[in-house]
C-alpha cells in the first residue's frame, strides 16, 4: 500500500542519544510528528502518560496483544514496549511523517509489515563513552547499568541490518545527518509523486 508519508524507525542502544536526536528533531521540523507507544514499565523523572509513552501495567498490555492492536511489541531490560497499528497507520495515510523510537527487535518487524520503512540506527562513538552517558544520566544503579552494556554488545551486532548509521560523537553533527536522511526521504520519486500528484499530473508523469 502506498503512503503519502515517511516511517522512520530510530534504534539505538540505551544511553546512546536517540531520544534527544528525535526530540530535537521535532523541535526544527514541523512535518515529523512522534509515535508513542505503550510500555509496562514505570514512569522516569518528568516523563508523563501520553506524551513519552502510555504507561500501562502487564494486564492491559497482554489484552492488547490479544486483540491484535500492536504493529510491534518486544520485552526490552524487562519490561514490555509496543505500537500501535491503528496510530502509525493513520499518522502516514494522511501524509504526515513518523518517527518511532523502538528497539532493533521491533524495527524488523516494523520492516516485515512496511517495506517502505527507514530504519535509522544510532551508534555512540565508544562503548566507554556509552558508559559514561548511561553513568551521568544519574537514573539507573550499577547493576542496570552493567546489564545494559551487556545488551549494547547484543544490538550493536545487529546494525547491518539498518538503512542508515548515524554516530552520535557530536550532537548537532549527528542531528544534521538525521535531518538530511528525513529531507532526502522526502524527495524520493514515489513520495514526490503522491504528494505532488497535480504538478506530475500537469507535467503529464506517469
Amino acid at each position: 500500500m502506498n503512503y503519502s508519508g515517511n516511517l522512520f524507525v530510530v534504534a539505538a542502544p540505551s544511553g546512546s542519544g536517540k531520544s534527544t536526536l528525535v526530540k530535537a528533531l521535532m523541535e526544527v521540523d514541523a512535518g515529523v510528528v512522534p509515535s508513542i507507544s505503550h510500555t509496562t514499565r514505570e514512569p522516569r523523572g518528568h516523563e508523563k502518560d501520553g506524551r513519552e509513552y502510555f504507561f500501562v501495567d502487564d494486564a492491559e498490555f497482554q489484552r492488547m496483544i490479544d486483540a491484535g492492536q500492536f504493529l510491534e511489541w518486544a520485552q526490552v531490560h524487562g519490561h514490555r514496549y509496543g505500537t500501535s497499528r491503528q496510530t502509525i497507520e493513520t499518522c502516514i495515510q494522511t501524509g504526515c511523517d513518523v518517527v518511532l523510537e523502538i528497539d532493533w527487535q521491533g524495527a524488523l518487524q516494523i520492516r516485515k509489515l512496511f517495506a517502505a520503512a527507514i530504519l535509522i540506527f544510532v551508534l555512540p562513538p565508544s562503548l566507554d563513552e556509552l558508559r559514561a552517558r548511561l553513568q551521568c544520566r544519574g537514573e539507573d544503579a550499577p547493576e542496570v547499568i552493567d546489564q545494559r552494556m551487556v545488551n549494547a554488545r547484543k544490538e550493536l551486532a545487529q546494525v547491518h541490518y539498518f538503512d542508515y548509521v548515524i554516530i552520535n560523537t557530536i550532537f548537532e553533527r549527528a542531528l544534521f545527518d538525521l535531518k538530511a536522511i528525513v529531507h532526502a526521504q522526502r524527495l524520493r520519486y514515489a513520495t514526490q509523486k503522491l504528494v505532488n500528484a497535480n504538478t506530475f499530473a500537469t507535467l503529464h508523469i506517469n
